[in-house]
C-alpha cells in the first residue's frame, strides 16, 4: 500500500526537529536555507548531513562553493528561520542583514548568536526523491552557552528551554 505524499508530510509534521540555517560562500555565492534535515553521520571523521531540495539554489551553490555551515538556531530566532526559509519575502541578500556573521574556517557564513554553527567542507551526496543527501566533513565547531533551542513541530516553531522549564514547574 503506497502513502501518497499528503498523509507522509502530515505524519512527519509530528516528528519534531531542531532549526538550522545552512549557509555556504565562494564562487557561487553567499546563499542559506532554513533546515530540519540535519543529522550526524560519524565521528571519524566528525561527519554531518543535511537535506536539501535538488532544485535550490543553496544546493547549487554549496555543491559550487564546496563548504557550508550548519547554524542551529535557539528559541528567540524564529525570525531568522523565517527569512531563510523564504517566508518573509526578502531578498538573499537582506536575510544575512539579520543577526550578526562571521566566518570559521572554511569561509561559510556563520551566525555569532547561534546555539552552534558547525563548519563543513562538503563530501558528496546522494540524491533521493526530490532531495539531496548532502554529506560534510566538519572542519570546525563554534559553541554558545545558549540552552533555548528552536524546535519546529506540528507546523510550529517551538521553544525546548521554554517546555522544559513548564514540565519542570509542574513537577
Amino acid at each position: 500500500m503506497a502513502i501518497d505524499a499528503v498523509e507522509f508530510r502530515n505524519g512527519m509534521a509530528r516528528l519534531g526537529a531542531g532549526v538550522a540555517v545552512v549557509t555556504t560562500d565562494g564562487p557561487a555565492g553567499r546563499l542559506g536555507v532554513t533546515c530540519t534535515a540535519v543529522c550526524s553521520v560519524s565521528d571519524d571523521p566528525p561527519t554531518l548531513l543535511v537535506c536539501l531540495h535538488r532544485q535550490s539554489r543553496a544546493l547549487a551553490a554549496v555543491k559550487s562553493n564546496g563548504v557550508f555551515c550548519v547554524n542551529v538556531l535557539s528559541g528567540h530566532q524564529e525570525e531568522i528561520s523565517k527569512a531563510f526559509g523564504g517566508q518573509a519575502g526578502m531578498a538573499m541578500s537582506e536575510r544575512f542583514s539579520i543577526g550578526q556573521w562571521r566566518t570559521l574556517s572554511t569561509g561559510a557564513p556563520a551566525l555569532l548568536s547561534a546555539i552552534e554553527s558547525i563548519d563543513c567542507k562538503f563530501t558528496g551526496l546522494i540524491e533521493v526523491g526530490t532531495h539531496s543527501v548532502v554529506f560534510g566533513e566538519v572542519d570546525a565547531i563554534a559553541m554558545s552557552r545558549e540552552a533555548n533551542f528552536l524546535i519546529y513541530l506540528n507546523r510550529q516553531y517551538r521553544s525546548l528551554h521554554d517546555e522544559m522549564a513548564r514540565s519542570q514547574k509542574h513537577q
